[in-house]
């Protein structure tokens, strides 16, 4: 890293979004006076009477969940979208301001496991590949769909980040549309493709490779990296060390080693602070639009809320919702941060 960036304010580029970021490391300093997050206590129940999401209970809109004994998927009772939403498009007095239109799609819940403590930091690396395969099957089935453009795998953990219940699970959102984020990575990749020759985010890839100093976990097919242009505090990314486009696309031996880095990257954010971290994560294959695609390389983001202790947040707020996105701590003192955590496990 640039020595004078290691302690005074720059702003650093992210070519896969094209926008920019502001690094203030000189911020870090600051008194806290501001609110104060409960500490998350993990779950101590193994299953839980009164969870809707362990098996053989009824859930909120009445439907009993399965008594299943592996990772489970189900319709979610209070989707976002729905199959049958009716098509429209309406733009009021044709002046391009007013605008809407339908939108459909399928909205399902993942669990990952039957135990209602049993997180993706805490499972073992066979049972993650469990998960695996089932986000690749749903990406195949959901993805092979006319009516579906994009498939959306993500957890959020915790209730910092908004999670409704506390047993660990993850949410399938598959969409007519191709939704904003995924269309500023198509953006960004496509340009950088055609003016470079070459993916993004394989260049990119062997450049943290080469250079070390952001890169927290490492096995035969992926790397995790705190990106140089992260906004969360401990954000992490994942990428193939193989140009593949999706999930579906991984030999056994990947999907094997991204259920050891998965657990790697939960596990270690769990020592960072000592406490159950919470994050919001998501799978980012390439659309099912039933165009190619050359340009996408898949990639797994992590987004972490927590800053300077279990119980300190950042907020997006002020400045990120008006200006661009900020953060206090540079990519390469947070990636120490993590690769200390992750060496306590050793």
């Amino acid at each position: 890293m640039n020595p004078l960036a290691q302690k005074n304010p720059h702003r650093r580029f992210n070519p896969l979004k094209q926008e920019w970021v502001l690094v203030s490391p000189n911020r870090t300093q600051r008194p806290w006076q501001g609110q104060m997050e409960k500490p998350v206590v993990a779950a101590a129940l193994q299953y839980d009477p009164d969870c809707y999401l362990c098996p053989g209970n009824v859930r909120a809109g009445g439907a009993r969940t399965d008594k299943y004994t592996s990772t489970y998927v189900f319709e979610n009772d209070y989707a976002a979208l729905k199959l049958d939403a009716p098509r429209f498009s309406s733009d009021e007095e044709g002046k391009g301001i007013l605008v809407a239109e339908g939108e459909s799609g399928v909205c399902r819940v993942i669990c990952f496991s039957p135990r209602h403590d049993l997180t993706l930091a805490k499972m073992s690396v066979p049972e993650i590949r469990k998960v695996v395969d089932v986000w690749a099957e749903q990406y195949r089935e959901l993805g092979s769909r006319d009516d579906i453009s994009y498939v959306q795998v993500f957890e959020n953990r915790g209730a910092m980040m908004g999670a409704s219940n506390p047993h660990p699970h993850g949410q399938i959102w598959a969409s007519r549309s191709i939704p904003n984020e995924v269309v500023l990575e198509l953006r960004g990749q496509g340009e950088y493709l055609r003016e470079h020759g070459c993916c993004l985010l394989c260049a990119y890839r062997e450049l943290e490779l080469r250079l070390g100093e952001r890169v927290i976990a490492k096995n035969d097919s992926f790397v995790a990296v705190v990106p140089y242009w992260a906004v969360w505090p401990f954000e992490v990314m994942i990428l193939p060390l193989r140009h593949i486009a999706d999930v579906e696309a991984m030999t056994d031996a990947e999907r094997d080693d991204f259920a050891a880095i998965l657990q790697s990257v939960t596990s270690t954010y769990d020592r960072v602070f000592d406490t159950p971290f919470p994050y919001s994560m998501g799978l980012h294959p390439r659309p099912s639009d039933g165009e190619e695609h050359p340009e996408w390389h898949f990639h797994a983001h992590f987004y972490p809320p927590l800053l300077r202790s279990a119980t300190i947040r950042k907020f997006m707020v002020g400045y990120e919702l008006l200006g661009s996105p900020q953060r206090d701590i540079t990519a390469e003192s947070a990636a120490e941060v993590l690769r200390q955590a992750a060496a306590r496990a050793v």
